[in-house]
């Protein structure tokens, strides 16, 4: 490798090369027996994924999106109803709220972990809501709606603060269902519970999503469920083979969102590598870390908690001038991203619910000055060495601040 080498801002090649051979026996073997569709490659998967995520049962679906719409579905989300969840993700998110004829709600995000901020979750609930005696329920004053559940993201990796949501959750009678899309493997420490838990395993229900540049990621489209709720699973599996309890008997109207087998059998393989890739993408955080520290750079917002094991789905920095420093990045021939620029409130597909900007201002002053680096398991110390250089080449002062791993987690647990 020179210093004139392409690092691209996500590698999809290396792994592949990697796992060629097995991979494309998973192929094969669909054409010699002819299951594409459902099978045993499916519920394979599905048996090893939950047991990795921690929960009793997992559901494979054609997408991360049908995952978190049937999960809302299956949990009885549905016309008139109120879910909260943050405008800093990607629109999918949203996407499955209203596709269940619900309304999506926003809360501000939390500065230093980008994530979902009990503490305005808590304010809108006590401060924007009332509880129906009638029908023992907490509405939305001006909306006159029902307030059902919270959708957490764990954007980026890192899981959101589950402990203190569930407790709110709890006081207000609200489901919580996981996105946890981008944080396959994720830990986090309750202290309620005196233990590590992976992302999946902790609200009724948790989406994931298997887009192929996804810390899992499918040759293809791929998403899945995971749920400690037997009943919640069986509609799901209902849900997305067109409300079938068994062939052409529909006990409901449903969708077609099965997961292919042969994604099913990719999924399988890379499954078993995934422990020691998300160790490889912590690493290479850590490895960021130390080199902005040698840098003095200082730490202000992003950090990791002592409370989080995040799975680094995406490296992000914080600077001004993102834009400027993008183009210094591409000239050098490094690969960035952007996740996300415009907030949910704000973007044209939900000017209806009536946000302005200024409403959520952590989260618009975040998703202007957010900056993806590149991060994936091969990615080598010399390829960071010259990412960092290249930005404090464009910014020695510090202006930046970074989502990183700096907490010790000997505060919590081994």
């Amino acid at each position: 490798m020179t210093n004139t080498d392409k690092i691209p801002f996500l590698d999809l090649i290396a792994p592949h090369t990697e796992l060629e051979e097995e991979l494309v026996s998973v192929f094969k073997d669909a054409l010699r027996t002819g299951g594409f569709v459902g099978g045993p490659a499916v519920e394979k998967f599905e048996q090893d994924f939950a047991a990795f995520s921690g929960a009793r049962h997992c559901v494979g679906v054609a997408s991360g999106t049908d995952a978190l719409r049937f999960a809302l579905m299956a949990a009885g989300i549905g016309d008139g109803d109120i879910v909260i969840t943050v405008p800093n993700t990607f629109i999918a998110t949203t996407e499955a709220i209203s596709q269940t004829g619900a309304r999506p709600v926003f809360v501000d995000i939390d500065e230093a972990t980008y994530n979902m901020d009990p503490a305005q979750l808590e304010a809108y609930l006590a401060g924007e809501c009332y509880r129906d005696e009638k029908s023992n329920c907490w509405r939305d004053r001006k909306l006159g709606r029902r307030v059902a559940a919270v959708v957490p993201v764990h954007l980026y990796g890192q899981v959101a603060d589950m402990d203190a949501i569930q407790e709110i959750a709890d006081r207000f009678r609200l489901m919580v269902i996981e996105d946890a899309c981008q944080a396959h493997g994720a830990e986090y420490f309750s202290k309620k519970e005196d233990r590590w838990k992976k992302a999946g395993s902790m609200g009724v229900a948790a989406a994931f999503s298997f887009y192929p540049g996804k810390n899992l990621g499918a040759c293809g489209e791929g998403g899945a469920v995971t749920t400690n709720d037997a009943a919640v699973a069986q509609k799901i599996r209902m849900l997305r083979d067109h409300g079938q309890a068994k062939k052409y008997f529909h006990d409901v109207e449903g969708y077609n969102g099965r997961l292919d087998a042969i994604q099913a059998g990719i999924l399988q393989i890379k499954l078993k590598r995934l422990p020691s890739w998300n160790q490889a993408r912590r690493a290479a955080a850590q490895r960021y870390a130390e080199l902005f520290d040698n840098a003095n750079l200082g730490w202000l917002a992003g950090q990791e908690p002592a409370w989080s094991r995040s799975v680094y789905h995406l490296y992000v920095i914080r600077v001004q001038n993102r834009e400027a420093l993008m183009k210094q990045m591409a000239d050098a021939n490094i690969g960035t991203g952007i996740h996300y620029p415009v907030p949910l409130h704000l973007q044209n597909a939900y000017m209806s619910l009536g946000y302005k900007a200024g409403d959520f201002p952590v989260a618009e002053a975040v998703s202007s000055e957010v900056l993806s680096l590149p991060m994936y398991p091969q990615l080598l110390a010399e390829q960071q060495e010259r990412v960092v250089d290249a930005i404090l080449r464009f910014a020695p002062e510090p202006v930046i601040t970074v989502q990183a791993e700096k907490a010790s987690y000997a505060a919590v647990a081994d």
